[in-house]
């Protein structure tokens, strides 16, 4: 629910502190929130039962606004990495894939994780230049993604092992997800799922293969007799 929706319940809300005015400009709402919320305490016709209400409405707004922070990927430079990845509040999660813009493989990713930053807002997705971050980076070990959390990397991790330009964006996310970074619906590694399906597929074509060759077998016996 928008808290600047004109509603009944956000009138009340903002009467007792709970949501800002309107018009307020956004580095005045905290403060102003905690100066009516204890005003609002110490109002005597609150119940516990409005009191907790009124709690979990605001816990509930506080957690939608953390989890709409990020939302999207984007581009930083070298000079940005300390303080948008190692400085990163401990509590978050960081995602950054470092690539080459002349690479499809590194092109696609980028796609991907553009998609993925979408369905978790509350991470933040970053993407860089390898040249801008890393001297010498060399182009085989492209596209790189690192998982980072307090300052420290969780995960690091290719793709051009896992398929390349055939990547799946199912395949991007479940690596993330390993490592704890984003909590996937994701039931097991699609990777898997997609090698026992061409290993299926390869035994199915060999039967079939060995199938047609003992048939001409037969026939080529059965040929010779006459």
């Amino acid at each position: 629910q928008d808290p600047n929706e004109d509603t009944e319940w956000n009138d009340i809300l903002r009467d007792f502190g709970v949501l800002p005015p309107k018009e307020k400009p956004e580095d005045e709402i905290d403060e102003m929130v905690l100066h009516l919320q204890k005003e609002a305490e110490t109002e005597a016709d609150f119940d516990e039962a409005d009191r907790k209400a009124i709690q979990m409405y605001r816990s509930e707004w506080k957690c939608l606004q953390r989890r709409q922070k990020y939302g999207k990927l984007r581009e930083i430079c070298g000079e940005q990495y300390v303080k948008e990845v190692t400085n990163a509040p401990e509590d978050v999660w960081v995602i950054i894939h470092l690539y080459q813009s002349s690479s499809p493989v590194c092109l696609l990713v980028n796609e991907h994780l553009s998609l993925l930053a979408k369905h978790f807002p509350e991470v933040k997705f970053l993407k860089a230049i390898v040249n801008s971050c890393i001297l010498n980076y060399h182009d085989r070990c492209l596209p790189t993604i690192l998982v980072y959390k307090t300052a420290e990397i969780k995960g690091r991790f290719g793709v051009a092992e896992w398929g390349g330009i055939y990547l799946k964006v199912e395949e991007l996310e479940w690596k993330p997800a390993e490592v704890g970074a984003i909590e996937t619906n994701l039931e097991e590694n699609p990777k898997e799922d997609i090698m026992s399906m061409i290993a299926l597929s390869a035994r199915s074509i060999f039967a079939h293969e060995d199938a047609n060759t003992k048939s001409s077998d037969v026939m080529t016996h059965v040929f010779r007799k006459f």
